[in-house]
C-alpha cells in the first residue's frame, strides 16, 4: 500500500506538469497568427486580421516563431575609404619589418629549442628520477605522463615557429 507522502508527491508532480503544459499552451496562443507578406523584402508581421492579410496577398506561417532583428548598417567615411589606398608601405620599411619579424621569430624558436631540450634532459627517456615526495607510484606516473604531455607541446610549438619562419620570403 502506497505511503501518504507517495500520493502527495505524486500529485503535486501531476499538478506542476499541468501547470506547465497550460503554461506552454498560453504562450503559443498569446502569439497570434504571424504572414508573410510579399514584397522586396518580404515582411513578417502579426498585426494584421485576416481580412487585410487576404488583400495583401500574404500567407499564414506555420510552425515556430520568427525573430527578425533589425541591424544598422555600418557607415563608411568617404575619407576613411580614400585613405585606406593612400597607406602603401615604403618598400625599405617592409623588408626591416620582415628582418624584424624573422630576428623575433628566430629569438623565440632558439628559446624554445632550448626548453625542450631542458624537459627532455630531465624526462631521461621516460625514466626520470623519483622525487622525495613521490612515494606513492602513482603521483610519480603522473608527473612523468605530464613531462610527456608538455615535450609533446614544446615540440608542436618548435614546429609551428618553423612553418611560421618558412612563410617569410628570405
Amino acid at each position: 500500500m502506497p505511503s501518504p507522502f507517495s500520493c502527495a508527491r505524486q500529485s503535486l508532480s501531476m499538478k506542476t506538469a499541468f501547470l506547465a503544459v497550460l503554461l506552454l499552451a498560453g504562450g503559443a496562443w498569446a502569439q497570434g497568427t504571424v504572414y508573410r507578406c510579399p514584397g522586396s523584402p518580404e515582411s513578417y508581421t502579426n498585426m494584421l486580421t485576416a481580412e487585410q492579410a487576404k488583400e495583401r496577398g500574404c500567407r499564414t506561417v506555420e510552425g515556430a516563431p520568427i525573430t527578425i532583428v533589425q541591424t544598422v548598417r555600418p557607415r563608411v567615411a568617404a575619407s576613411a575609404a580614400s585613405a585606406a589606398g593612400d597607406e602603401r608601405v615604403a618598400p625599405a620599411e617592409q623588408r626591416a619589418r620582415d628582418n624584424d619579424a624573422r630576428r623575433i621569430l628566430n629569438d623565440e624558436l632558439q628559446r624554445t629549442e632550448n626548453e625542450l631540450a631542458a624537459l627532455r634532459k630531465d624526462y631521461n627517456n621516460g625514466q626520470p628520477e623519483r622525487l622525495g615526495s613521490e612515494r606513492n607510484y602513482q603521483r610519480y606516473l603522473d608527473r612523468v605522463a605530464g613531462m610527456k604531455a608538455a615535450i609533446e607541446r614544446k615540440e608542436a610549438d618548435v614546429a609551428a615557429l618553423k612553418r611560421e619562419l618558412a612563410k617569410l620570403a628570405p
